[in-house]
Parts: structure tokens; C-alpha cells; sequence
């Protein structure tokens, strides 16, 4: 059964850092893609940043120079380091799993996706 769970949100004030982390598992992971995804309210999902098992990375404009994104293949973990976080990064973050070695940040293109995670930037 695959499992993908994220974890690490949380409500941080302008300028802060938050750490998420999305653990997968139920598949051999190591010709996967995963991405980090967000929704804001009234909005719709939006590609964040991916990065493939052979370490291909990709991030949307908005997030880059703020956001890190890396795998621990031991761990089966990817993690997204968020700095310098802003008000308009508030959303539910989903992590999603693709099987192929292409990163992409078209959600159509992701099989397997978690629950979610808030994260708030508020002052």
C-alpha cells in the first residue's frame, strides 16, 4: 500500500523558517519523482518545487533563493526548507509522488499525494 505523509507545518512569523518533510513509502523510491505542492484559499494548487531520486531540481520563481529542496533516499524523505517566509506563502502543503525520474511541477502528472500540511505566515 503507498503511503505518502507530510509533516512540519505550522504557524511562523513573517520572515521565519519552517522545515517540511514528506516520507513515503508502499514503492521502490529510487526512480521517483516528488514534488511539494500549495493551495491557498480560493486558489488553485500550484507547483512549488521538485526534485528527482538522481537529484534533477526545479523551483517555481516566487519560492526561489527562499526555498531548499533535497531527498534523504535512506530515509525515504524529502524535505522542503522554507526561509524568509512571506504572508502570501500561507497555503495547505501537499507533497506528491510521480514514478519516473522527470520532476515536474504539473500536478496532473503526480500519482500518489498526502494529506497536507498548513502552514501559516502571520505576524
Amino acid at each position: 500500500q503507498v503511503q505518502v505523509v507530510e509533516s512540519g507545518g505550522g504557524l511562523v512569523q513573517p520572515g521565519g523558517s519552517l522545515r517540511l518533510s514528506c516520507t513515503a513509502s508502499g514503492f521502490i523510491l529510487n526512480e521517483t519523482a516528488t514534488g511539494w505542492f500549495r493551495q491557498a484559499p480560493g486558489k488553485e494548487r500550484e507547483g512549488v518545487s521538485c526534485i528527482s531520486s538522481r537529484g534533477l531540481i526545479y523551483y517555481q520563481d516566487s519560492v526561489k533563493g527562499r526555498f531548499t529542496i533535497s531527498r534523504d533516499n535512506a530515509k525515504f524523505t524529502v524535505y522542503l526548507q522554507m526561509s524568509d517566509l512571506k504572508p502570501e506563502d500561507t497555503a495547505v502543503y501537499y507533497c506528491a509522488v510521480r514514478r519516473s525520474l522527470v520532476p515536474t511541477t504539473d500536478r496532473a502528472d503526480y500519482t500518489y499525494w498526502g494529506q497536507g500540511t498548513q502552514v501559516t505566515v502571520s505576524s
